[in-house]
């Protein structure tokens, strides 16, 4: 309680670090100081020192940051390394306490019971896809949650499977045998079902001698990361890979794109670079930054369970603000290289009518559309 003290809201935390627009997504949905990284940290020393009760409107607050660590990147103290920690401790007290909002409570009852936020069957998971269960390949191909079961996510699994058969790659899947790898259950502050979920898939993996992993889900890619015993790559990592080794030859497209970087892919593992180079690859493509990018880009409003009750929702919301910053680029697509991130750009884009200007593609979409050999 007295770290969080150490906090003085002086709002660096707010911005990128030319001070050019907001970028805590909560804060510039809001334009309230309680959605600040600052206020949200004030507001639960005062809770958990019993000088406000929990209450609905809270608990939207605390659980309504996205773990995005735009404040723990532009903070100028020495704990900004701690911010994320604290809000999630919170979080965790909160459950504990058996305080926990229905929307969250159902978010991790539906994990806990069937291995997903939204309850569906774990059969489902991977019967869809056309590809082999692991059996000793070079590499076991995790989908994650949002690959497995929503609609932008399977066809980004779909596409990346396409690029790896073509390319000669060996590899599998652990199909219904896979099950959350928990990176949003223990932003949510679960750390118990965080720890049932990766012992579960680190036993699944061990059992099956499983030693290189490629994650899709820039998500599942920071939570696998954890499990000890396995190397982990971002699908992008392999994409770089497979095309500057000859394996697959882009062919060429015309096109200006703008790059999305996700924030568990940038901020929190340093891949900024490999995805751009898989598009600077590309024969004939024009790649232009948005106004804010890399260690600055601004979140989508996804994580920490975002993608899936969204309470940053509205005209105002991050993916909405971002997908008119994507806009004003004159790009024709936005690339991404996070199921999530695909999600919430695609429906931001129907939002604000801008479908028919700009397309929301993942990497594995946009080599597949320019061709291969």
């Amino acid at each position: 309680m007295m770290d969080i003290h150490r906090c003085f809201r002086c709002g660096y935390c707010k911005f990128p670090d030319d001070f050019s627009k907001y970028n805590c997504p909560p804060y510039a949905r809001f334009r309230f100081e309680s959605f600040s990284p600052g206020g949200r940290l004030w507001l639960t020393r005062a809770f958990l020192n019993g000088e406000v009760d929990f209450s609905k409107h809270l608990s939207e607050i605390i659980f309504s940051c996205t773990a995005c660590k735009n404040c723990a990147e532009n903070c100028r103290m020495g704990f900004k390394d701690e911010i994320v920690d604290w809000i999630v401790s919170a979080r965790r007290e909160i459950l504990e306490r058996g305080l926990a909002p229905p929307f969250v409570r159902d978010f991790l009852e539906n994990i806990r019971k069937y291995g997903n936020p939204w309850g569906l069957p774990r059969k489902q998971r991977a019967d869809w896809l056309r590809a082999k269960k692991y059996d000793g390949d070079d590499y076991l191909l995790f989908l994650g949650c949002e690959c497995s079961y929503e609609d932008r996510g399977r066809s980004m699994a779909k596409n990346f499977v396409e690029i790896l058969e073509r390319a000669g790659v060996s590899f599998g899947i652990l199909g219904e045998n896979e099950c959350c790898d928990g990176n949003e259950v223990f932003m949510l502050g679960e750390l118990g079902l965080f720890q049932e979920l990766a012992e579960r898939n680190k036993k699944t993996m061990s059992e099956l001698g499983v030693q290189k992993v490629i994650a899709i889900s820039p998500h599942a890619y920071n939570a696998i990361k954890s499990y000890e015993g396995f190397e982990v790559f971002h699908y992008s990592q392999i994409l770089r890979d497979l095309i500057q080794s000859g394996k697959i030859k882009p062919g060429e497209l015309r096109k200006t794109v703008t790059y999305h970087d996700p924030c568990f892919l940038g901020r929190y593992n340093g891949i900024y670079e490999e995805p751009r180079e898989v598009l600077n690859s590309v024969p004939g493509l024009r790649l232009v930054e948005m106004e804010r990018n890399r260690k600055n880009s601004f979140c989508c409003g996804g994580g920490s369970g975002n993608f899936v009750f969204d309470l940053l929702r509205g005209s105002y919301s991050p993916a909405r603000e971002r997908v008119r910053e994507a806009a004003e680029t004159g790009a024709e697509i936005i690339a991404v290289a996070c199921p999530a991130c695909k999600a919430m750009l695609d429906d931001a884009a129907k939002d604000e009518g801008l479908k028919d200007r700009v397309a929301v593609m993942d990497l594995s979409e946009i080599i597949l559309r320019c061709g291969i050999s």
